[in-house]
């Protein structure tokens, strides 16, 4: 009987260090395990790897740095694939203060493949409107966008003097910490046809499924797990990757406490009786 009141007891102190631990060592020893590529992340890439080279696509930075863990290794994934097939990308976002993410993997990921700026990806930076900038877009992308993010006009671009609405972007795909995922297939999707992949924080991700179950959408990236699975795709060990393994143990850790506290609990209140 000691041992359970042990454990009941037990200094929280040690949990917070055995949680540490499940969180470093994994990282420390880059522990590779095997990832299992699930259907809604199979059908985004599959999206990707048809379109032909030369095709635009539009990235959207919808989260900010709470969400980078989660987020980013799907934005840098991407970027791989996109480039690695030779597509054009066009990088704009509706949450400003994610921006800056997004300009740190577009320049890392342009650099591993040569890829020059306005030659092969361009920075359009944040608009103020929201839905009305999404409308608008289906218009004339110049409406909002007259310029990028250096206030160079966009038909200085080779690649841009095309594109000037949804009818020359071959996909948008939105990394969404919120709802803006809801609007762009409400206004982009629904309106214009767009099609449309979102990569989500597992939060978020549940509420985004109907949309691929109505095939609103071609395709679902969910949290880190689901930026492994893109990683694995792409042939890339990346961030995700690396940190499935720390998930999956801090994961099963938590369950023993979990089972361990209930069970010490209800032995301890049955001897009080």
């Amino acid at each position: 009987m000691r041992f359970w009141e042990r454990l009941g007891a037990l200094d929280r102190r040690i949990i917070y260090t055995l949680v540490g631990l499940a969180v470093i060592v994994p990282l420390l020893l880059k522990i590779v395990m095997p990832i299992r590529v699930s259907e809604p992340v199979l059908l985004a890439y599959k999206t990707i790897e048809s379109l032909p080279a030369g095709s635009v696509i539009m990235l959207s930075i919808d989260y900010d740095a709470a969400s980078e863990p989660e987020l980013q290794p799907m934005l840098v994934a991407i970027l791989r694939h996109a480039f690695k097939k030779d597509l054009k990308v066009i990088l704009t976002g509706h949450w400003a203060l994610g921006l800056p993410l997004g300009e740190i993997a577009l320049n890392k990921v342009a650099s591993e493949f040569n890829k020059k700026y306005g030659e092969d990806y361009i920075n359009l930076g944040y608009r103020p409107g929201y839905s009305a900038l999404m409308v608008g877009i289906g218009r004339e992308i110049r409406d909002f966008f007259a310029t990028d993010y250096r206030g160079i006009s966009l038909d200085s671009f080779p690649f841009m003097k095309k594109v000037h609405n949804y009818n020359q972007i071959a996909v948008l795909v939105g990394f969404e910490a919120g709802a803006t995922g809801d609007a762009w297939v409400q206004f982009a999707g629904a309106r214009f046809g767009q099609k449309i992949i979102l990569g989500a924080t597992g939060v978020v991700a549940p509420d985004l499924y109907p949309y691929l179950q109505a095939r609103q959408i071609c395709g679902l990236i969910s949290g880190l797990q689901g930026a492994a699975e893109y990683e694995t795709l792409v042939n890339t060990i990346g961030t995700a990757t690396l940190g499935m393994p720390t998930q999956s143990i801090l994961h099963g850790l938590i369950i023993l406490f979990i089972i361990i506290g209930n069970i010490s609990y209800f032995i301890l209140r049955r001897r009080k009786k």
